[in-house]
């Protein structure tokens, strides 16, 4: 191992190179240095050209850090992410044509690292059926200059599947906190770990050359060997940064790290607003014991409303990059979690979501549709990608979807979504259970499509269908939302939590003794 500048570092990247990025979202083990490097080598000498870039969660701090670094024309070629909302620059290039541009499902790609590490042909999963990601629906495609087919329908043992196919990586750009003097790193600051060693080993594979940003340099033998999570058998080149940030926003915070546990007072309470509403609607769905994720958006405010009533321990909350308990954090530091219990690996936690570990799916929407489908991916002339949605949406047991009815003046609930991130014929073929929350009617998924289940105090039907750009069949059980969504003061939400059934246990277990 190596230590070199940014700079010498990104000297190393040639014409035509793969990119390996690690990290997610808004700074959460994002190697910026590295980056910034990178970027600034290609306005000085015009080098390197036609790079793709690889990151199975999107990095940026919603302008130019992160991945908006390489948004230069001749820089790019190809960019392969699971989400574009924290790179807009590169997103706009991929509108405009100027690059080819994938998007595919994070937990996907999480996985596929892990496949090419050990050599095997891709992945095979049913993630991202019916969806914009399925070939015959364009194959994640979003741009047109986009052709390769980087995902395949196949058919095995008589069932559909989507093969996602492996990529050659030449250099990997990775983040921990501490390398000591022979390369092994650690990541004990970081609000994530997310597949770090999966893509320092695919890359090894590969041939490619592994750079790791770090905060600081510890002696040989200094790191407990189950701190590290890159092996310096795997990192060829490390730079230090000192003053690097936990994330853009945060510069450092124990709480995200796991190594403090704040009080909940300490997490802020929400404003009464519609945000908050569609919150504690979303939280009413919570039970003993349920296994939650809280997708980035407005229902990331639960963690709050949780918090607020008292009752954020009686359930498990979780995020896809990672945390495991505690309360998922929100806005530009969404994918970190205060007090979490466990930080997992990317990969294992998307494994459990696709084995059906989540009881309860918190999700926003951007737009559903008289069929129930729903869109997070591309709209209005935004492309987002879907980050974890399709992992999580198509495989928890309960999925409930969140956003204001209308934004801006204009419906969100349209005729037909630009882009299906989630099929609702999918999901009545499976019997799976979808809630979509708004603060002024909740609609569930019916035979044809989401039919009006409660309305809010005051409203009539007609006044929630001439908000809406198609009307929606009326659910028998039609009822008003309760009343305390709208009030200032706090619900009770503990004790009615309390009172429900607890999540079951194995029948097996009724066995033991009392």
């Amino acid at each position: 191992m190596r230590r070199v500048t940014a700079a010498q570092a990104a000297a190393l990247v040639r014409d035509g190179d793969t990119l390996l990025i690690g990290g997610s979202g808004g700074g959460h083990a994002v190697p910026d240095a590295l980056l910034a490097a990178l970027g600034q080598r290609f306005r000085d000498s015009g080098a390197p050209r036609a790079i793709t870039a690889l990151h199975p969660v999107g990095v940026g701090d919603g302008a130019q850090r992160g991945l908006g670094h390489l948004a230069q024309k001749g820089l790019l070629k190809r960019n392969i992410a699971g989400s574009y909302v924290n790179s807009p620059p590169v997103g706009a290039m991929a509108l405009a044509d100027e690059i080819e541009a994938w998007s595919l499902p994070q937990g996907a790609l999480s996985q596929l690292m892990r496949e090419m590490a050990a050599g095997r042909p891709g992945l095979l999963t049913k993630t991202g059926l019916h969806t914009f990601v399925d070939p015959r629906l364009g194959g994640g495609r979003q741009s047109p200059s986009a052709r390769e087919d980087l995902v395949e329908l196949v058919e095995f043992r008589g069932e559909e599947f989507l093969f996602y196919k492996p990529y050659k990586v030449d250099i990997a750009f990775l983040r921990g906190t501490t390398a000591d003097e022979d390369g092994n790193v650690s990541m004990e600051h970081e609000a994530v770990t997310l597949e770090m060693l999966s893509e320092a080993q695919a890359t090894k594979r590969a041939g490619g050359i592994v750079v790791v940003q770090v905060a600081r340099m510890a002696r040989r033998g200094s790191l407990h060997p189950k701190m590290v999570k890159i092996p310096g058998i795997l990192v060829d080149l490390v730079i230090v940064v000192p003053e690097q940030e936990q994330t853009f926003l945060t510069p450092y915070s124990p709480a995200y790290s796991g190594e403090v546990r704040v009080p909940l007072d300490d997490i802020p309470r929400l404003k009464l607003d519609a945000r908050k509403i569609v919150a504690r609607r979303g939280a009413l769905e919570l039970f003993p014991g349920a296994v939650c994720n809280l997708g980035s958006g407005i229902f990331t405010g639960i963690a709050n409303v949780a918090a607020e009533e008292g009752c954020l321990d009686a359930v498990c909350l979780t995020n896809e990059q990672g945390n495991v308990g505690g309360a998922p954090a929100s806005g530009g530091d969404a994918g970190a979690a205060m007090n979490p219990d466990a930080q997992l690996d990317q990969p294992y936690q998307f494994d459990f979501y696709d084995g059906g570990g989540l009881d309860l799916a918190f999700l926003s929407f951007a737009e559903f549709d008289a069929a129930g489908n729903v869109n997070v991916s591309r709209f209005g002339g935004k492309l987002i990608g879907p980050g974890g949605f399709i992992n999580i949406s198509q495989n928890a047991k309960r999925v409930i979807f969140g956003g204001t009815l209308t934004a801006g003046g204009k419906p969100k609930a349209v005729a037909q979504v630009e882009q299906i991130t989630f099929s609702g014929a999918y999901a009545r073929s499976r019997g799976q259970p979808v809630l979509y929350v708004t603060e002024a009617a909740v609609f569930r998924l019916g035979k044809a499509g989401p039919e009006l289940a409660e309305i809010a105090p005051g409203l009539t039907p007609d006044d929630i269908a001439a908000r809406m750009g198609f009307r929606p069949a009326l659910a028998p059980d039609l009822r008003v939302m309760d009343a305390r969504l709208f009030a200032e003061a706090r619900m009770g939400l503990a004790a009615e939590i309390a009172a429900k059934p607890r999540k079951p246990a194995s029948a097996r277990l009724a066995e033991l003794p009392a």
